[in-house]
């Protein structure tokens, strides 16, 4: 568990925040999305300055980041790495400390983890992950909206998780023992589990099942969730294609789960290869894109436990 500033809220990993203080972010996510159908305004983060940092290119998390903090009347700064001093040499130190003269709060997007941790060292400023190689907590938060939404609690549900080993199954795996259901992780067997994974599936084993079998693992199944199968660097090969594709979401696997069974993506997804469009596309069952506008309402949530407005 990362243990910062007291002072400072960081949203790092899911595990690193007790269920109650979890669910207090959803319920807030629950009422700012309502305010914004409404049209109501919002000024609880008047005057912040928020500094969204991208190692990685993005399209939802930049875009629910922007609108979220200005929405609560902030203000953001959006820098690519690549385009400041840090590619040119730069410490995270000294850009982190420069930062905190100007900003309030940091959401990083980055290849490397530790640097979460390091910019919330220099800075002393409250840190957000928006997505790291181990995690990305912010996405899982929107996910168990969306799933709140449209069929209630997760509580003692079953969900599969079909395809490869990522950042986002490793926030799934956290929330399975922070929530209480089960997560059946169903992949290849070729594909190997980092020291990190084994931990957190240790950590949370009670919650967890590890299968090979798309067909089996997707029998009463409650969500089957996948993501692309080339990601954390994974280059795509005609033989891992191969090794994936008896993984793919498609008709026959939905049919296998609860009649009442939803689809999740993260996004962005590759149709035809981990789902079909008529998976993806199925205004029953597919809840993907309230997946996506669900981070905007649990982002600005998080800005705001962030910064103890709620």
């Amino acid at each position: 568990m990362f243990k910062g500033n007291k002072l400072t809220r960081n949203f790092i990993n899911l595990s690193d925040i007790n269920k109650s203080q979890l669910t207090v972010i959803l319920k807030r996510a629950r009422d700012l999305k309502k305010y914004r159908q409404k049209k109501k305004s919002i000024n609880t983060l008047k005057n912040i300055n928020l500094a969204m940092i991208f190692e990685k290119p993005s399209t939802r998390t930049r875009v629910s980041f922007e609108l979220a903090i200005k929405e609560l009347g902030g203000r953001s700064v959006i820098l690519d790495e690549a385009s400041t001093h840090l590619s040119r040499g730069e410490t995270i130190s000294d850009t982190a400390r420069v930062l905190s003269k100007y900003c309030n709060i940091l959401m990083i997007r980055t290849t490397h983890h530790q640097k979460l941790l390091d910019y919330h060292k220099y800075s002393n400023l409250p840190v957000i992950n928006g997505l790291s190689n181990v995690s990305h907590p912010c996405q899982i938060l929107a996910d168990i909206m969306a799933y709140n939404e449209k069929r209630g609690s997760i509580k003692n549900k079953s969900f599969v998780w079909m395809g490869d080993i990522n950042n986002v199954l490793y926030s799934w795996i956290e929330a399975a023992k922070i929530f209480n259901f089960t997560l059946n992780i169903c992949c290849p067997n070729i594909i190997k589990f980092p020291p990190a994974f084994i931990e957190n599936i240790k950590i949370s084993s009670k919650y967890i099942k590890i299968s090979h079998n798309a067909m089996l693992a997707s029998k009463n199944a409650d969500c089957v969730i996948t993501d692309t199968w080339f990601s954390m660097g994974k280059k795509p090969t005609r033989k891992l294609l191969q090794v994936f594709k008896p993984y793919q979401v498609n008709k026959k696997v939905m049919n296998l789960a609860k009649k009442s069974a939803v689809f999740m993506h993260c996004l962005p997804a590759t149709r035809g290869n981990e789902v079909s469009s008529e998976v993806i596309d199925n205004e029953d069952s597919s809840i993907v894109w309230e997946e996506a506008e669900n981070r905007l309402h649990v982002q600005k949530a998080i800005l705001e436990w962030s910064l103890r407005k709620i």
